[in-house]
């Protein structure tokens, strides 16, 4: 029993996370193309038939600007909030939206996804919890401050797309204009570093195979910088750090087994889409 897992994209200029099983997979917002997410998904081994289901997390452009053509294409159930969907300007066909409410369980297949309300500056936002069996992945990012609802799920969690956006120092010196830096840090903004290192040590489970660090700003955080900070920390848990530029390889979640990574365009990896 277990989960595949792979970033497609993470950043301001695009959000796109895949979770399935071996015989369906769900998007946590779709923030590129459709065009890109085809080309990623098929260096990976994945189908876009596997999928079952789109999850948006909130109306920013940058997670949902790939929907309208994606679920069209694919003829997908989108999972979105009203507000959202209305604040998003999402023009979808109505048997396609799908609203949902908080820790309201619903089933794709036998994928189980529950969502529950975040701090951020959006309308309705809210993340994802993704299950199978007994395997939890949490999607876990452009949050303000870790709320009680982020910190329980997370400790439930074996794998976790944990946003990690900037670094205190970087952010200070950088050239964004004052009121965009209080924004960031802000309590509806994102997590800095700092913050979620804190979540990550005080909250993680001796079970959390995997931590994807997600949504990095491009000006004030760096790649090196953050996996080498969180590195430090990690014990048992494989580090990793979701790219803007391109997909992560597919990750296998799994209780009680040592962390795994498939390549890209492994033999394994190939194989995924006949399930």
């Amino acid at each position: 029993m277990e989960l595949f897992i792979t970033s497609l994209n993470s950043g301001s200029n695009g959000n796109c996370y895949y979770i399935g099983n071996r015989r369906e997979a769900v998007l946590v917002d779709a923030g590129i193309s459709c065009r890109e997410t085809e080309k990623r998904m098929k260096r990976l081994g994945l189908s876009m038939d596997k999928v079952k289901a789109i999850f948006v997390s909130h109306e920013h452009s940058d997670h949902i600007k790939g929907i309208p053509v994606l679920a069209k294409k694919y003829q997908l159930p989108v999972y979105i909030t009203e507000r959202t969907l209305f604040r998003g300007g999402l023009m979808l066909p109505a048997p396609q939206v799908m609203p949902f409410t908080a820790y309201e369980t619903i089933n794709v297949g036998e994928l189980c996804i529950t969502a529950f309300p975040k701090f951020h500056d959006a309308s309705e936002p809210h993340s994802f919890v993704i299950s199978y069996n007994d395997i939890r992945v949490g999607v876990f990012t452009d949050i303000g401050r870790p709320c009680e609802h982020v910190i329980k799920n997370f400790r439930e969690c074996h794998a976790v797309f944990l946003e990690a956006n900037y670094d205190d120092e970087m952010l200070d010196k950088g050239n964004y204009p004052y009121y965009l830096k209080q924004r960031i840090r802000g309590g509806l903004g994102h997590l800095s570093n700092k913050q979620a290192l804190e979540l990550f040590t005080s909250c993680r489970s001796s079970a959390l195979s995997h931590l994807l660090l997600s949504h990095l700003s491009k000006n004030n955080n760096c790649p090196d910088l953050v996996h080498s900070l969180f590195s430090q920390h990690a014990g048992n848990t494989s580090v990793v750090v979701a790219s803007r530029y391109e997909e992560t390889p597919v990750y296998i979640i799994s209780p009680g087994r040592s962390a795994i990574t498939l390549p890209v365009a492994s033999s394994e990896s190939r194989q995924l889409q006949f399930f």
